[in-house]
C-alpha cells in the first residue's frame, strides 16, 4: 500500500459503508450490514435485474417483462431496494455522501460487467436542472464516471437532458408514472452523429416501474442507437408499487 494512502487510512480509519463502523477495508460493509444486504446474485430477468427462482440461464424474463415489454434491451440489478442497500443509497442521493460513489461503483461492476464490458457509451439519466440545483449533483453521473462502470466506454455526462420538470414518482402508479416520463427526455443535438449505431448503457441508482429509464431509452433509440441496456443499484421488489 502507498505511503499515502497508509497515512489517510491512519488519520481516516476505513468505516463500513452502511453503518460507519470501523471496517478492516475501505469502501466496504461491516457484516452486520452485509448480511441485511439484498445482493442479486441468483436467476434474475435478463431485463430489468428482478430476481428469479431456479439456477442463472440466459434469457430469463419475469412476467412484468413479458407482459410490459420494456424499451431498453438488456438490464441488470445489483441488489434488492431494502436494508443496507437502500440506506447507503439515500445517504448518497440526499445526504451529500459522494464518498459512496466508489463503493457503490463496485456494485454496479459487480452486477453488470458483462454490460459494461460491451458498452461504447456510458451515460447517467438525467435530472432536471431545478432537481440539481436541490441536490447539488446527480448521484447516477457520480456513479457512471467511475473508472469501475464506464471501464474503456465514452463516458457522456450529459448524452441526455430533461426537457421538463416532471412530478415526484412518490404515491404514483405504473401508468402514470409512465405518462409523466412520456416525451421527457431527448438525447443532446451534438451528441446524435456519435450515438448513431454504438451500444449505451444507461447508469440508474433505482429502478421501480422502469419509467424513467424507458424514456431514456426510447430516446437514445430515436436518435439511433444499436442497442440501449440499463445497470442499476437496486430494484425494487414486485409488488410494492
Amino acid at each position: 500500500m502507498p505511503v499515502l494512502d497508509r497515512l489517510i487510512d491512519a488519520i481516516y480509519p476505513p468505516q463500513c459503508a452502511g453503518c460507519m463502523t470501523l471496517t478492516d477495508a475501505p469502501h466496504g460493509l461491516c457484516p452486520a450490514c452485509w448480511v441485511e444486504t439484498s445482493f442479486i446474485t441468483g436467476a434474475s430477468c435478463g431485463r430489468c435485474g428482478t430476481p428469479l427462482p431456479g439456477t442463472p440461464e440466459a434469457g430469463l424474463s419475469c412476467d412484468a417483462c413479458l407482459t410490459h415489454p420494456p424499451a431498453w434491451d438488456q438490464g441488470r440489478a445489483a441488489a434488492l431496494y431494502d436494508g443496507t442497500a437502500r440506506r447507503v443509497i439515500l445517504s448518497l442521493k440526499h445526504g451529500d455522501r459522494l464518498d459512496l460513489s466508489r463503493t457503490l461503483a463496485s456494485w454496479l461492476a459487480r452486477a453488470g460487467h458483462d454490460l459494461i464490458e460491451g458498452a461504447d457509451i456510458v451515460a447517467p439519466v438525467p435530472i432536471h436542472w431545478r432537481r440539481l440545483i436541490a441536490r447539488k449533483y446527480n448521484q447516477s453521473a457520480e456513479l457512471a464516471r467511475q473508472k469501475a462502470v464506464c471501464g474503456d466506454a465514452d463516458y457522456c455526462p450529459d448524452l441526455l437532458h430533461r426537457l421538463r420538470h416532471t412530478r415526484p414518482h412518490e404515491g404514483l402508479d405504473r401508468q402514470t408514472r409512465f405518462e409523466n416520463q412520456r416525451g421527457s427526455v431527448e438525447v443532446h443535438p451534438r451528441h446524435h452523429a456519435a450515438l448513431r449505431g454504438r451500444s449505451v448503457l444507461l447508469i440508474d441508482d433505482v429502478m421501480t416501474t422502469g419509467a424513467t429509464l424507458s424514456a431514456c431509452a426510447k430516446a437514445c433509440q430515436s436518435a439511433g442507437a444499436a442497442t440501449v441496456n440499463v445497470l442499476v443499484l437496486a430494484r425494487v421488489a414486485r409488488g410494492t408499487v
